[in-house]
């Protein structure tokens, strides 16, 4: 469970989150969107105790600065960055060690065959295509097991195949209890996948809506943020 309550990030007069308040519970996923600057990366770095802020963050109810919470959260950033000089099993390695893993040898070999980067293992960081990049950044996110994910733009630069997998362990992990949280621009890569929607713009949070309700009205998920951020507004504001 991850629950938000009164985040607000200022940047000097700027207000770039502006007190969001929600819960997201066990076994959802949850997608974040908004236009450009609306805040959606600077929650996500707030989650991850990458940014200090005002309010606070639960996860499973306990505030996420402490270790024990931050060992939960997964984090997969829009941008990845690696040790240039470390190869891709070296990077899983490093982080086993960093999070002091046992018997993590068989998990790394598994992300990595599903994400097809097992024939690419002695490729270091600075090797990487875009595309390989990207995968290695999902391996390194979902390694720990947390419960729960952060996902920042996950698909862009991703070949047809790994979409595929990508979904299929969004979907395996919403089942096993995960809380998961995903932004992104791209409103079609998340179609059929999502229980929550929230729209934020300008920093404030203009729609929070279920999917079930969004279907009871007839409506798509690309018609509501459309309608949110540029045309009348949508008056669901909360999800049952």
């Amino acid at each position: 469970m991850l629950e938000i309550i009164h985040y607000t990030k200022r940047y000097g007069k700027t207000i770039a989150c502006d007190d969001l308040n929600f819960t997201l519970p066990d076994g959802s996923v949850t997608v974040l969107l908004g236009p450009n600057g609306a805040g959606k990366s600077t929650l996500m770095k707030g989650i991850i105790g990458f940014l200090r802020f005002e309010g606070r963050i639960l996860v499973n109810g306990r505030p996420n600065s402490l270790p024990e919470s931050r060992r939960t959260i997964g984090y997969i950033p829009e941008i990845p960055s690696f040790y240039p000089n470390l190869s891709v099993s070296e990077h899983m390695e490093f982080l086993a060690r960093a999070y002091r893993m046992k018997d993590y040898k068989e998990r790394a070999e598994k992300l990595l065959t599903q994400f097809a980067l097992d024939g690419h293992k002695k490729k270091l960081g600075s090797e990487l295509s875009k595309g390989m990049a990207q995968k290695l950044n999902i391996c390194l996110g979902l390694f720990t097991e947390p419960s729960v994910l952060l996902l920042d733009e996950p698909f862009i630069g991703l070949d047809p195949h790994a979409i595929k997998e990508l979904k299929a362990t969004i979907e395996t992990l919403r089942n096993s209890g995960a809380t998961l949280l995903i932004s992104t621009h791209i409103i079609d890569s998340i179609d059929m996948l999502w229980d929550r929607t929230i729209i934020l713009k300008g920093g404030r949070m203009l729609s929070d809506v279920s999917k079930e309700s969004l279907d009871a009205e007839g409506k798509t998920l690309e018609e509501l943020f459309f309608s949110v951020t540029e045309g009348e507004g949508y008056n669901e504001t909360s999800v049952s």
